[in-house]
Formats: structure tokens, sequence, C-alpha cells
């Protein structure tokens, strides 16, 4: 299992990395989970696919509901709605919403339920690639085990590139031990705001993954409503997109090489 996080600062381009990751991938065969954790719950849309209810949605019905279900199992009673309720298989991948924070009462008992169920429900995935709201806050809090992966997308503003640096902080004073911390620039419009971006990835220490220059029909689509995956397979956001998932299905088999490897070890020792 790969787990990749999508994160940084709100509108700089999260949803459009995490949907055109998915739809890369899932074109390569394997099992993907897709997690909408940001609040403001876009993913879905720029996918083309529609959810009606969240896990946020199955929390509420479990926290009414756990006085009646007695002596029954309820952890197994929460994964039965989670699976049946929250998760919604569409072709090649299934997909789960979050939904927004909880309201009045303590969900204290239901989080750690959503822990150790989701902890076993993302290992039958190949990949799960969370579109995160800005920082790590969903790891932070364990809802979701930690990430392999991080990718922070930023444009060149400066509220952008300080989101960028807070979540570089927030995962060194965490410890969070990520195979890889990337850095991706969206919506870059010249060869001065480029330099910056490089810049800016060496002088804090990202990986820079790829430069994504502002494209026209990535608005238009969002202008007309329709999903960010039926971007033209001219435009280059496509292509540099298509490069990303590249990676990350070339990784992933180097990091089965270096398990194997691992494994021959121990065996031979």
């Amino acid at each position: 299992m790969t787990v990749i996080a999508v994160t940084g600062k709100g509108g700089t381009g999260k949803t459009l990395v995490s949907s055109l990751l998915i739809y890369f991938i899932s074109r390569s065969g394997y099992k993907i989970l897709g997690v909408d954790a940001d609040p403001d719950s876009n993913l879905p849309d720029a996918l083309g696919v529609e959810v009606k209810k969240t896990l946020g949605d199955v929390k509420e019905v479990f926290q009414v509901s756990r006085d009646k279900i007695g002596s029954m199992n309820k952890e197994q009673w929460l994964e039965g709605m989670i699976y049946s309720e929250a998760i919604y298989e569409f072709e090649g991948f299934d997909l789960l919403v979050m939904g927004r924070p909880e309201g009045e009462g303590c969900y204290c008992f239901v989080n750690a339920l959503l822990r150790n169920i989701l902890k076993r429900m993302v290992r039958h995935y190949d990949y799960v690639i969370v579109d995160s709201e800005a920082g790590l806050e969903i790891f932070s809090r364990k809802t979701i085990e930690s990430a392999d992966y991080v990718v922070v997308v930023t444009d060149t503003s400066k509220k952008g590139l300080e989101t960028a640096r807070r979540i570089k902080e927030l995962s060194n004073e965490l410890k969070l031990k990520f195979k890889g911390m990337y850095l991706i620039g969206n919506r870059i419009t010249s060869e001065e705001a480029e330099k910056k971006i490089r810049d800016f990835a060496i002088s804090e220490g990202f990986d820079l993954l790829e430069i994504l220059p502002y494209d026209e029909r990535v608005v238009d689509l969002d202008i007309r409503g329709e999903p960010v995956v039926n971007l033209s397979e001219d435009s280059e956001v496509y292509k540099r997109m298509m490069r990303v998932a590249d990676h990350f299905l070339n990784i992933r088999i180097l990091d089965g090489v270096i398990e194997w490897q691992k494994s021959l070890r121990l065996k031979s020792s």
C-alpha cells in the first residue's frame, strides 16, 4: 500500500493534483482509494462523480445510535456502515469523503474506532490518495495512517509559500517519517515565477516534483462546472501530471524491490 497525501494552501490546486493522480494511476489497473479530507469536498466534482453521504454523516448516525446497538460489536457495526454508506465504488477507484468537522458533542470514542477501522481498510488498496485540508492535521490527528509520500502544492503567492514552509516545519515537529516530501508549483506564468519556485524548493529542502503552467483550459472547465479529468490530452498540465503519476508508479516498483531485498537478507541471516 502506498499512501500519498496532497496538501497546501487552499486554492493552490490540491484537488487538481489529487484528481489527476487518481485518474492516471487508476488507468494502470491498481486498486485505488481516493480520500477527500478537505472540508470543501471538491474532489468528487473534479473526478466527475457524485456522493450522497460522507464519513461525517456516518459518524453522526453512529453517535445517535450507539446506545441502541446494545451488545452488538460497535466496531463491526460502524465498519459495516462505512462500507455500505460512505465508500463509493466507481470505475477504476473507490472514494471516501470525510465531510466537515463534527459539531457539538464528544467524538473521542468514535474517532478511536475510526482509526482502527480505516487502518484495516486502507490495507486493501494499492494506493490511497488523500486530498488533504491545508496542513497536516489529518495525520497529526492520526485519523488516517501517516502518509508514505507528501505532495505540497503551491503557487508563487506569499501565503502559498508560507503554508508550504509551515507544512515542512510541522512534519519535522511531529517527527513524521515520510519516504518523500515533494513540491509542485502550480499556475506558473513566467520563467521568473518558475525560478522562484525552484529557489524555494532548494531553500526549504523540498524535492521539486513538477512545475505546472497556468492553463486557461483548467479555468474554463472550472467555470463550466466540468470535471478536471476532462482536460485535453494536449494540455501541458495534463502531460506533466501524467509524469507525476508515472513517478509514483515507478517508485512503487522500486519500493517493492527494496522490500524484497530486505526479506531476502532477513531469511539469509
